[in-house]
């Protein structure tokens, strides 16, 4: 089992910064993929950024040179760096662990960038 709990969310404006953390409990050595997805109202969830299980980040084109996915192990705690908001980035940050083919997700952490 995992536990994940968001924090950092917050309301920013254009132009803003924040820092989302995750924190993880349970199981973290067995996991293969983690990141952050969101969901902004009356759209599909997405992915944000993430780390392979090679190393490697992946993120959203949307979100490519703004946004920036760390993690520090000893923590247990997976940051996610956000530069230069937009109004468009409003929503719910989720963060997301995958541990064989199951799925795991915090609760959410609401990001609002006013403009």
């Amino acid at each position: 089992q995992v536990q994940l709990v968001e924090s950092g969310g917050g309301l920013v404006q254009a132009g803003g910064a924040l820092r989302l953390a995750c924190k993880v409990s349970g199981s973290f050595f067995r996991i293969n993929v983690m990141g952050w997805h969101r969901q902004a109202p009356g759209k599909q969830r997405e992915l944000v950024a993430t780390f392979n299980p090679d190393g490697s980040s992946t993120y959203a084109d949307s979100v490519k040179g703004r946004f920036t996915i760390s993690r520090v192990n000893a923590a247990n705690t997976v940051y996610l760096q956000m530069e230069s908001l937009k109004p468009e980035d409003t929503a719910v940050y989720y963060c997301n662990a995958r541990v064989l083919v199951t799925d795991y997700w915090g609760q959410g952490t609401q990001v609002t960038v006013s403009s």
